[in-house]
């Protein structure tokens, strides 16, 4: 019960936040079926993979340590940050290089990558926040390598056959602009932030739709507009997730997110959707199934 599909592990590990062993042993009490821990740099993939593969070893919990060997997934994708949009020439290279000796690894859990992502564009414009994204900053140059980054990891999950995490904040039309210019419909939109307009320009086009916390403290005067959103999703293109450690859901808003609240999105959705958590979370289980565990060979 209650995967996430999209959060961050290594940043859940630091002293400031919950024990990597203490979320990932939650996980395994809840029989989570698919969690997945999402890139967004070019070079993190290895060190991500060997920090939880070092929580796990360290676990006393040898049944825990198994279920959690069956159920975690990784993605390998370059956020649009700045940095990374000057550097994505001199980045790329290193970052396939990455990807492949992952899925040619020795050992079955570094194989398991089973998508190009978090990747996409970012239009909401914040110097002062953790991101330092300013609209003066994106110049036509860089309005232009933010799409082209975006681009070259579409077109790289199209060679490997792996769905993509699609990233996009004030940047709808742009977004679907660069999916259809690249011929790209196999993914999701993560965290989705639209519309039913956007919604359904995505759907027709293939992709599925995540929903995190954020859906749990809609303001009053938009909540029949969300209610409406979810309830028009078919049902087997949706997802949820926590994008841990942002995001909480209420009761935790304002606090570090952690995969151990999702339950609290599951319990909102599902009320909305008129059905039981219990089969929300085979609905979601069976289209992570679908979208991520198909297309990893391990």
């Amino acid at each position: 019960m209650f995967s996430d599909t999209h959060f961050h592990f290594n940043l859940l590990t630091d002293d400031g936040g919950t024990g990597g062993s203490e979320i990932l042993s939650g996980m395994a009490a809840d029989n989570c079926f698919f969690a997945q821990d999402i890139g967004v740099a070019y070079d993190d993939l290895p060190l991500r993979q060997q920090l939880c593969r070092s929580v796990i070893n360290g676990m006393s919990d040898k049944n825990a340590a198994r279920k959690i060997l069956d159920f975690m997934y990784f993605s390998a994708g370059i956020w649009p940050s700045p940095i990374e949009i000057r550097e994505r020439k001199k980045h790329f290279p290193a970052f396939k290089q990455r990807i492949a000796e992952a899925l040619l690894s020795d050992d079955p859990f570094f194989r398991k990558v089973c998508a190009v992502g978090e990747c996409g564009l970012d239009h909401h414009w914040n110097p002062s926040g953790a991101d330092g994204r300013s609209e003066t900053d994106f110049t036509s140059d860089m309005a232009a390598g933010e799409r082209e980054l975006f681009c070259m990891q579409l077109e790289l999950a199209d060679e490997l056959q792996l769905p993509v995490i699609v990233h996009s904040r004030d940047a709808a039309e742009e977004t679907i602009g660069c999916i259809s210019d690249c011929g790209s419909h196999n993914g999701v939109i993560h965290c989705f932030s639209y519309g039913i307009e956007e919604a359904r320009a995505f759907i027709d086009r293939g992709w599925y739709i995540s929903f995190s916390g954020s859906v749990t403290y809609t303001k009053k005067n938009k909540m029949a507009a969300m209610e409406d959103l979810l309830r028009f999703i078919p049902r087997d293109r949706l997802l949820l997730e926590t994008d841990a450690p942002y995001l909480a859901p209420v009761p935790f808003r304002g606090h570090r997110n952690s995969p151990l609240f999702i339950r609290h999105t599951y319990r909102f959705v599902a009320e909305i959707l008129g059905t039981s958590v219990e089969q929300l979370c085979e609905t979601v289980d069976r289209n992570a199934r679908s979208l991520f565990i198909g297309k990893n060979p391990v």
